[in-house]
């Protein structure tokens, strides 16, 4: 028996989860989407995923016909009839079904998904061990050509990157926006540390504004490090002690290479150890 999707108004079964050839989100990736935790049957910093969802609706001038609080129940709504503890949530809103023209306006309703289900991005022995990733030559998107604070469907940019990371073996990859600075992994934040220092780019660099992201600062800045965000080059890669990454579906990941630079020891290093359990004792709560 399959699971059971939110389609617009209503669970369906995901055998008839089913939207138009005609919908503008398949042909130009216009919509937006939140992927989202759940930790022991709770939405993890539910309110947060929702408005980051409604501002990238409002900037892509997506109306969304249900209000926070519906949306919120429509969620939680789709995790239990899923019976999903801890799992992961993607909540979709689509342009909707226009035609095959760009025109947005000809699009009367958005369309709403939400998929309730398990997810394992890495295996568990990669966080024990860290990832090895490389730097990209994929450029990230020029901020005034996305920003990338809108969470759109349009992920090419991301994907051209982790495809150019597996074709050289690796899980990932760094990208680095227009000037040379890091932006972000293909789906994750950075943080290097240095002399006990945690640095992690700012958002002007091409990085979206994390939910887990912002959750680990304020955990590190609650338990005593420093936490700076200014703009990164690659050098300061190859030179930090250590690397970690954080994402909703990655939680907090440490690097032990990147361009086969060996990082620190070459295995997670304390500060990333240290912030990844009290990330992983925060959520528990």
């Amino acid at each position: 028996m399959g699971s059971k999707v939110w389609l617009d108004n209503q669970l369906v079964d995901e055998a008839d989860a089913k939207i138009s050839v005609f919908d503008h989100g398949l042909l130009y990736g216009d919509g937006v989407f939140e992927g989202i935790r759940a930790y022991s049957g709770k939405v993890f910093e539910f309110q947060a995923h929702i408005d980051r969802l409604y501002r990238s609706a409002r900037a892509l001038r997506l109306p969304i016909d249900q209000d926070k609080e519906t949306m919120m129940a429509n969620v939680e709504t789709t995790v239990q009839a899923n019976n999903i503890k801890d799992g992961y949530i993607r909540l979709i809103a689509t342009r909707g079904v226009g035609d095959l023209g760009l025109d947005p306006t000809i699009c009367k309703k958005a369309q709403i998904i939400i998929i309730a289900a398990t997810i394992q991005l890495y295996p568990k022995e990669f966080y024990e061990k860290g990832l090895k990733v490389i730097s990209s030559s994929v450029v990230r998107n020029h901020p005034l050509s996305l920003s990338p604070q809108i969470k759109s469907l349009n992920y090419l940019n991301n994907i051209m990157a982790k495809l150019e990371a597996i074709d050289r073996g690796m899980p990932e990859a760094i990208m680095y926006n227009h000037m040379g600075y890091i932006a972000e992994a293909t789906g994750d934040n950075v943080f290097i540390i240095r002399e006990g220092v945690i640095y992690t780019p700012p958002s002007e660099a091409g990085a979206l504004e994390g939910i887990t992201r912002s959750v680990v600062i304020r955990l590190a800045r609650e338990h005593g490090y420093e936490v700076i965000e200014r703009n990164l080059v690659r050098f300061d890669l190859y030179a930090a002690e250590e690397i970690f990454l954080t994402g909703t579906a990655a939680e907090v990941i440490g690097i032990v290479e990147v361009d086969h630079h060996k990082i620190g020891c070459g295995s997670p290093g304390p500060i990333t150890r240290d912030l990844l359990k009290k990330f992983n004792e925060y959520v528990r709560q």
